[in-house]
């Protein structure tokens, strides 16, 4: 809507273009349609085996006849759930390459939808009280504007309407655990007798011998170095009272946690969470409106 990208903006929409969520997940690759098929099923069948209660916390959104739309849409796996559970659905994304994959997906398989778009979450393309619910996974902790990002989302909501939101936890195993001691310790050992094992140990080394590597252990600047992968310009993680200070538009419902994730920490066959899981879930309603 004319607004220009900051800095923050375009690294951010530059990093998820190059590397679209979830590729590197499974062997195969998305190429023409038909390989793109098979991509889809096969990042469908580990996504939701890995992750399974995301199925489960789709059915208890109760979306059925309800306009919805996703912010940060992926490989479009939940895009093609929620609008199999009813909805009326609606996506944006930072990145062309996600708004081709979701829309390729909707469109070979023959599944409605009324907009898939690009955008940003900080002037979303929709008018004023467009839809009944704002779904988004994992995206909204990659958002540094998070305020200017929750008023837009409350001003496309309608009277009532609800945030249904994944972001990282941070009383989780992995924040407390794995990034904060056992990935801090093991990349300082590696930059100190400067044998890097692999690709992703000598990428986080350059990042500290850039900047320094006190600098680089700084959790402000660890943290999103270790989410979604070592060139990943922002993220953040949420506490249930920091995500009511970061969406002051909101009142916050419930909260739940799932998914226990702590690499390079191993827990096979783990993947409930619990107090310690990676993934907090938090359902919110726009504040000072009944409810619909």
């Amino acid at each position: 809507m004319g607004r220009k990208l900051t800095l923050d903006d375009s690294a951010i929409r530059d990093f998820w273009q190059e590397h679209p969520c979830g590729e590197t997940l499974v062997d195969a690759s998305p190429g023409d349609l038909e390989a793109m098929r098979s991509f889809f099923d096969e990042y469908d069948h580990y996504r939701y085996r890995t992750e399974s209660h995301i199925l489960a916390e789709l059915d208890g959104l109760r979306l059925t006849g309800l306009d919805v739309l996703e912010i940060g849409l992926g490989q479009g796996a939940d895009s093609e759930q929620i609008a199999r559970r009813g909805a009326r659905y609606s996506g944006v994304d930072l990145t062309a390459e996600a708004v081709r994959r979701t829309s390729a997906r909707f469109n070979m398989k023959g599944l409605p939808y009324q907009q898939i778009v690009q955008g940003s979450v900080l002037e979303l393309p929709f008018d004023d009280d467009s839809f009944d619910v704002v779904y988004s996974h994992g995206v909204l902790h990659h958002v540094p504007d998070i305020r200017q990002g929750s008023a837009e989302i409350a001003r496309v909501l309608r009277p009532g309407g609800r945030l249904e939101v994944m972001v990282y936890a941070k009383h989780s195993l992995n924040y407390l655990v794995a990034i904060s001691a056992v990935r801090r310790l093991g990349l300082a050992a590696v930059y100190l007798t400067g044998r890097p094992r692999n690709e992703l140990e000598r990428a986080h080394v350059e990042n500290a011998r850039s900047v320094g590597l006190w600098n680089y252990l700084q959790m402000k600047n660890f943290v999103h170095r270790n989410t979604d992968g070592p060139h990943n310009p922002f993220s953040r993680v949420y506490t249930p009272s920091a995500l009511a200070e970061d969406f002051p538009e909101f009142t916050l419902v419930s909260t739940r946690k799932h998914f226990l994730h702590a690499p390079p920490l191993r827990m096979p066959g783990v993947h409930s969470g619990g107090w310690l899981g990676w993934h907090l879930w938090a359902t919110m309603r726009v504040s000072g409106q009944r409810e619909r």
